[in-house]
Protein backbone atom coordinates (compact mmCIF):
# COMPACT_ATOMS: atom_id res chain seq x y z
CA UNK A 1 0.00 0.00 0.00
CA UNK A 2 1.21 3.52 -0.74
CA UNK A 3 -0.08 7.07 -0.62
CA UNK A 4 -1.89 6.62 -3.96
CA UNK A 5 -3.72 3.50 -2.69
CA UNK A 6 -5.61 4.77 0.34
CA UNK A 7 -7.49 2.67 2.84
CA UNK A 8 -11.22 2.64 2.19
CA UNK A 9 -12.37 4.67 5.19
CA UNK A 10 -10.77 6.71 7.96
CA UNK A 11 -10.94 4.67 11.18
CA UNK A 12 -12.57 5.76 14.41
CA UNK A 13 -9.32 4.91 16.22
CA UNK A 14 -5.72 3.97 15.46
CA UNK A 15 -3.68 1.76 17.80
CA UNK A 16 0.07 1.78 17.23
CA UNK A 17 2.96 -0.33 18.36
CA UNK A 18 6.17 1.51 19.32
CA UNK A 19 9.32 -0.53 18.70
CA UNK A 20 10.00 -0.75 14.96
CA UNK A 21 6.81 1.19 14.22
CA UNK A 22 6.81 4.71 15.67
CA UNK A 23 10.49 4.48 16.61
CA UNK A 24 13.66 2.53 16.00
CA UNK A 25 14.22 -0.92 17.46
CA UNK A 26 17.82 0.17 18.03
CA UNK A 27 16.76 2.85 20.53
CA UNK A 28 15.23 0.20 22.77
CA UNK A 29 18.01 -2.35 22.42
CA UNK A 30 21.03 -0.03 22.27
CA UNK A 31 19.93 2.75 24.63
CA UNK A 32 17.07 1.79 26.96
CA UNK A 33 17.92 -1.82 27.75
CA UNK A 34 21.63 -1.15 28.43
CA UNK A 35 20.74 1.85 30.62
CA UNK A 36 18.40 -0.26 32.76
CA UNK A 37 20.96 -3.06 32.90
CA UNK A 38 23.74 -0.73 34.10
CA UNK A 39 21.67 0.91 36.82
CA UNK A 40 19.47 -2.01 37.89
CA UNK A 41 21.33 -3.40 40.92
CA UNK A 42 22.13 -0.03 42.48
CA UNK A 43 18.65 1.32 41.78
CA UNK A 44 16.97 -1.70 43.37
CA UNK A 45 19.05 -1.41 46.53
CA UNK A 46 18.12 2.27 46.85
CA UNK A 47 14.43 1.93 45.99
CA UNK A 48 13.32 -1.60 46.97
CA UNK A 49 11.42 -0.35 50.02
CA UNK A 50 9.21 2.02 48.02
CA UNK A 51 5.70 0.54 47.81
CA UNK A 52 5.44 0.66 43.99
CA UNK A 53 8.85 -1.01 43.62
CA UNK A 54 8.18 -3.56 46.36
CA UNK A 55 4.95 -4.57 44.64
CA UNK A 56 6.74 -5.30 41.36
CA UNK A 57 9.54 -7.17 43.14
CA UNK A 58 6.96 -9.41 44.78
CA UNK A 59 5.43 -10.12 41.37
CA UNK A 60 8.91 -10.91 40.05
CA UNK A 61 9.44 -13.39 42.91
CA UNK A 62 6.19 -15.11 42.01
CA UNK A 63 7.07 -15.21 38.32
CA UNK A 64 10.51 -16.64 39.08
CA UNK A 65 9.13 -19.20 41.53
CA UNK A 66 11.48 -17.85 44.24
CA UNK A 67 9.21 -16.35 46.92
CA UNK A 68 12.10 -15.70 49.31
CA UNK A 69 14.51 -14.16 46.80
CA UNK A 70 16.56 -11.29 48.19
CA UNK A 71 16.81 -7.94 46.45
CA UNK A 72 20.31 -8.88 45.28
CA UNK A 73 19.02 -12.18 43.87
CA UNK A 74 16.17 -10.36 42.13
CA UNK A 75 18.73 -8.03 40.58
CA UNK A 76 20.45 -11.07 39.08
CA UNK A 77 17.18 -12.54 37.82
CA UNK A 78 15.89 -9.28 36.36
CA UNK A 79 19.23 -8.59 34.71
CA UNK A 80 19.02 -11.95 33.00
CA UNK A 81 15.47 -11.19 31.89
CA UNK A 82 16.65 -7.93 30.34
CA UNK A 83 19.32 -9.84 28.42
CA UNK A 84 16.63 -12.27 27.19
CA UNK A 85 14.20 -9.45 26.30
CA UNK A 86 11.67 -11.31 28.41
CA UNK A 87 8.11 -9.96 28.15
CA UNK A 88 7.65 -9.85 31.91
CA UNK A 89 5.15 -7.36 33.33
CA UNK A 90 7.08 -6.64 36.58
CA UNK A 91 10.33 -6.30 34.63
CA UNK A 92 8.74 -3.84 32.22
CA UNK A 93 7.31 -1.84 35.12
CA UNK A 94 10.67 -1.65 36.88
CA UNK A 95 12.51 -0.75 33.69
CA UNK A 96 10.10 2.13 33.19
CA UNK A 97 10.88 3.44 36.66
CA UNK A 98 14.62 3.29 35.97
CA UNK A 99 14.25 4.94 32.55
CA UNK A 100 12.38 7.82 34.17
CA UNK A 101 15.64 8.91 35.76
CA UNK A 102 17.38 8.85 32.39
CA UNK A 103 14.67 10.90 30.70
CA UNK A 104 14.43 13.45 33.51
CA UNK A 105 18.20 13.87 33.72
CA UNK A 106 18.49 14.28 29.94
CA UNK A 107 20.61 11.18 29.41
CA UNK A 108 18.53 10.42 26.29
CA UNK A 109 15.32 11.36 24.48
CA UNK A 110 12.69 8.98 23.14
CA UNK A 111 13.23 8.12 19.50
CA UNK A 112 10.23 8.79 17.25
CA UNK A 113 10.44 8.82 13.47
CA UNK A 114 9.55 12.25 12.12
CA UNK A 115 7.04 10.76 9.66
CA UNK A 116 5.29 9.08 12.59
CA UNK A 117 5.20 12.23 14.72
CA UNK A 118 3.86 14.36 11.86
CA UNK A 119 1.17 11.89 10.79
CA UNK A 120 0.08 11.28 14.39
CA UNK A 121 -0.42 15.03 14.76
CA UNK A 122 -2.41 15.10 11.51
CA UNK A 123 -4.66 12.21 12.55
CA UNK A 124 -5.24 13.74 15.97
CA UNK A 125 -6.19 17.00 14.28
CA UNK A 126 -8.73 15.12 12.16
CA UNK A 127 -10.40 13.77 15.28
CA UNK A 128 -9.10 10.19 15.04
CA UNK A 129 -8.55 8.74 18.52
CA UNK A 130 -4.96 7.49 18.95
CA UNK A 131 -3.79 4.74 21.28
CA UNK A 132 -0.52 2.93 22.01
CA UNK A 133 -0.13 -0.82 22.57
CA UNK A 134 3.39 -1.89 23.51
CA UNK A 135 5.07 -4.58 25.57
CA UNK A 136 6.76 -1.74 27.48
CA UNK A 137 4.83 -0.54 30.52
CA UNK A 138 2.32 2.30 30.18
CA UNK A 139 4.63 4.40 32.35
CA UNK A 140 7.52 3.74 29.96
CA UNK A 141 5.33 4.57 26.95
CA UNK A 142 4.35 7.93 28.44
CA UNK A 143 7.98 8.71 29.25
CA UNK A 144 9.11 7.94 25.69
CA UNK A 145 6.44 10.08 24.03
CA UNK A 146 6.63 12.77 26.71
CA UNK A 147 10.38 13.21 26.28
CA UNK A 148 10.70 12.46 22.58
CA UNK A 149 12.99 13.99 19.99
CA UNK A 150 9.81 15.41 18.41
CA UNK A 151 8.69 17.06 21.65
CA UNK A 152 5.96 16.09 24.08
CA UNK A 153 3.50 13.94 22.11
CA UNK A 154 1.45 12.60 25.02
CA UNK A 155 -1.38 15.03 24.31
CA UNK A 156 -2.05 13.20 21.04
CA UNK A 157 -3.04 9.93 22.70
CA UNK A 158 -6.38 8.95 24.18
CA UNK A 159 -5.00 5.92 26.00
CA UNK A 160 -2.25 3.34 26.41
CA UNK A 161 -2.18 -0.46 26.63
CA UNK A 162 0.60 -2.80 27.77
CA UNK A 163 1.01 -6.46 28.75
CA UNK A 164 -1.49 -6.03 31.59
CA UNK A 165 -4.09 -6.09 28.78
CA UNK A 166 -2.64 -9.35 27.47
CA UNK A 167 0.09 -10.76 25.20
CA UNK A 168 0.48 -8.91 21.91
CA UNK A 169 0.29 -12.08 19.82
CA UNK A 170 -3.09 -13.21 21.16
CA UNK A 171 -6.38 -12.15 19.60
CA UNK A 172 -8.13 -11.80 22.97
CA UNK A 173 -5.82 -8.89 23.82
CA UNK A 174 -7.12 -6.97 20.83
CA UNK A 175 -10.71 -7.83 21.71
CA UNK A 176 -10.04 -6.31 25.15
CA UNK A 177 -8.63 -3.18 23.49
CA UNK A 178 -11.66 -2.99 21.23
CA UNK A 179 -13.99 -3.18 24.25
CA UNK A 180 -12.00 -0.46 26.02
CA UNK A 181 -12.09 1.85 22.99
CA UNK A 182 -15.77 1.13 22.50
CA UNK A 183 -15.77 0.87 18.70
CA UNK A 184 -16.31 -2.04 16.30
CA UNK A 185 -13.12 -3.82 15.24
CA UNK A 186 -13.60 -2.69 11.65
CA UNK A 187 -13.33 0.92 12.81
CA UNK A 188 -9.98 0.38 14.56
CA UNK A 189 -6.67 0.30 12.67
CA UNK A 190 -3.66 -1.43 14.24
CA UNK A 191 -0.12 -0.56 13.14
CA UNK A 192 2.86 -2.82 13.86
CA UNK A 193 6.01 -4.22 12.30
CA UNK A 194 5.40 -7.74 13.67
CA UNK A 195 3.40 -10.18 11.57
CA UNK A 196 2.15 -12.26 14.51
CA UNK A 197 0.77 -9.18 16.25
CA UNK A 198 -1.02 -8.10 13.09
CA UNK A 199 -2.41 -11.61 12.59
CA UNK A 200 -3.83 -11.57 16.14
CA UNK A 201 -5.34 -8.12 15.66
CA UNK A 202 -6.97 -9.17 12.39
CA UNK A 203 -8.36 -12.33 14.02
CA UNK A 204 -10.03 -10.03 16.55
CA UNK A 205 -11.60 -8.06 13.70
CA UNK A 206 -9.29 -5.04 13.60
CA UNK A 207 -7.93 -3.52 10.39
CA UNK A 208 -4.15 -3.79 10.03
CA UNK A 209 -1.14 -2.19 8.33
CA UNK A 210 2.42 -3.45 8.63
CA UNK A 211 5.32 -1.01 8.92
CA UNK A 212 8.27 -2.35 6.92
CA UNK A 213 11.01 0.12 7.69
CA UNK A 214 13.97 -2.07 6.74
CA UNK A 215 14.76 -4.20 3.68
CA UNK A 216 14.46 -7.92 4.21
CA UNK A 217 11.85 -7.81 6.96
CA UNK A 218 9.42 -10.69 7.13
CA UNK A 219 6.03 -9.59 5.88
CA UNK A 220 2.61 -11.19 6.04
CA UNK A 221 -0.51 -10.69 3.98
CA UNK A 222 -1.30 -7.29 5.47
CA UNK A 223 -1.10 -3.94 3.66
CA UNK A 224 2.52 -2.74 3.97
CA UNK A 225 4.07 0.72 4.11
CA UNK A 226 7.57 1.98 4.80
CA UNK A 227 6.49 5.22 6.50
CA UNK A 228 3.47 6.64 8.30
CA UNK A 229 2.97 9.26 5.60
CA UNK A 230 2.19 6.47 3.13
CA UNK A 231 -0.98 5.69 5.10
CA UNK A 232 -3.94 7.66 3.79
CA UNK A 233 -7.72 7.39 3.78
CA UNK A 234 -10.45 8.21 1.27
Amino acid sequence: MSADRPLALAPHAIVTDIEGTTGSIHFVHRVLFPYARRHLAEWLELNAAQPAVAEQLELARLEAGEPDASVARLGELLGGWIDQDRKSTPLKALQGMIWERGYLEGDFKGHVYMDAAERLRTWHGRGIALYVYSSGSIHAQKLLFGHSEAGDLTGLFSGYFDTTTGPKREAESYRAIQREIGAPGGEILFLSDVVEELDAAREAGLRTVQLVRKPGMRVGDHPCVERFDQISFD
